[in-house]
């Protein structure tokens, strides 16, 4: 069973950065589309970015020209790089694969942003 592990997060300031990581366990990441999972406060949880393991990505609207995912499957570790953070971003970050049946889940990456 792969195990998923986010680090990064924080407290940031309207219009700062973050870098999140998110290192599995297990050889199947290399082969596995990934993504970036946001569960606002309140909200469900969902895609803000996905990266195959070519490097082919997907951004939702709302982090277009913000966020930058990539990844390094030698290192089995993915990557989200948030800029210009707002109010909106704030939430836990979660990563896993694309498609059903998901890895479980960890305890995720705590991203605040304060206006």
């Amino acid at each position: 069973q792969v195990q998923l592990v986010e680090s990064g997060g924080g407290l940031v300031q309207a219009g700062g950065s973050l870098r999140l990581s998110c290192l599995a366990s297990g050889s199947d990441f290399g082969i596995t589309r990934m993504a970036w999972y946001l569960q606002a406060p309140g909200k469900q949880r969902e895609v803000v970015a996905s990266i195959t393991p070519f490097g082919n990505i997907w951004y939702a609207d709302s982090v277009v020209d913000r966020f930058t995912i990539s990844r390094d499957n030698a290192k089995n570790t993915m990557y989200l790089q948030m800029n210009s953070l707002n109010s909106g971003d704030t939430g836990v970050y979660y990563c896993n694969k694309v498609f059903s049946p998901q890895w479980a889940w960890g305890q995720g990456a705590q991203v605040t942003v304060s206006s």
